[in-house]
């Protein structure tokens, strides 16, 4: 996933349903001799059952809490759409424009509280590792780097085939892999984590070698070419971004039916097109453990 220089100021056009980070706030220095209990924290996004193709689903909200045992306060950190996963993952077609217009940001959110009844009635509250009041605020002037420069949204994750070994095209980024990421800073910072089983959700889509296409301005521009830019508008035309969760998933099962029958799809990633030559079995949706970090310098515990 490319690293940018800034994040750019988002269009007036992207309306929110819900505000992004409403009660949000700066991540807080914290004394340099503090005890801080890192939390995993979480909970399904929705679940529900769709025929037998894909069965029952386990799509996974991440986050992860901290408690201070200097001040008693807890905070919770996570990362996901400035406006919503249906405008992450299916651009609008407005009047009078021929390029898809996306909008698509993702940001970390940090606010004061652990809602502990959403976290443990639905899903996972869990102490993973003890940190000192040092650490957190390194990792903090990371979250501030990372927040900078990985802007974009990625719902899919593409590979090969479904095989572990598999080569992967694309790598999703998403609530889980922000989470994974930080886990890992603390882990380089000296973080000793507890040895419990996490799993995460990742959808993926499976392809053949993906065909770069080009971007906006060489595939919708003045010297574009008229064929793919139709081609695309026309595959993005069933969906609709502005929408519920539930909306949502109607649409991945029109993607799912587009993919079957045509073995194909249209991939923005990075500000660039691909083609992907879809293979069975196309789409799959997982709940797989990726462990947690194992300290890569020597340190005992705080």
């Amino acid at each position: 996933h490319r690293r940018f220089d800034f994040r750019p100021k988002t269009d007036p056009y992207c309306q929110a349903r819900y505000t992004f980070c409403p009660t949000g706030s700066a991540i807080p220095l914290m004394k340099e001799q503090d005890v801080i209990e890192v939390y995993r924290l979480q909970a399904p996004v929705w679940e529900f059952k769709y025929g037998d193709l894909l069965g029952h689903l386990k799509i996974m909200h991440d986050a992860v809490g901290f408690k201070s045992s200097l001040t008693g306060k807890n905070y919770t950190m996570e990362w996901y759409e400035l406006f919503q996963l249906g405008n992450c993952t299916f651009p609008h077609l407005r009047p009078g424009m021929d390029a898809p217009f996306w909008c698509n940001q993702g940001a970390a959110c940090f606010y004061e509280g652990i809602d502990d009844a959403h976290w443990k009635a639905n899903g996972t509250l869990v102490l993973v590792t003890t940190i000192s009041g040092t650490m957190f605020n390194e990792m903090a002037e990371w979250v501030k780097y990372d927040n900078e420069t990985g802007i974009y949204y990625e719902t899919w994750t593409v590979q090969a085939s479904p095989d572990k070994k598999s080569t992967v095209w694309f790598d999703s980024y998403e609530c889980s892999k922000f989470i994974l990421r930080t886990y890992q800073k603390l882990g380089d910072l000296g973080a000793v984590f507890k040895k419990i089983q996490t799993n995460y959700t990742s959808i993926i889509l499976f392809s053949g070698e993906p065909i770069y296409l080009g971007n906006e301005t060489s595939i919708f521009g003045p010297q574009g070419n008229k064929t793919l830019a139709a081609a695309i508008r026309d595959f993005y035309n069933p969906f609709k971004p502005h929408q519920s969760v539930r909306e949502f998933f109607v649409d991945l099962f029109k993607i799912i039916d587009h993919v079957i029958l045509n073995h194909q799809f249209y991939l923005f990633y990075n500000l660039e097109y691909w083609f992907l030559p879809m293979k069975s079995p196309y789409l799959k949706i997982i709940y797989e453990e990726v462990p947690l970090p194992v300290g890569s310098k020597a340190s005992s515990g705080v």
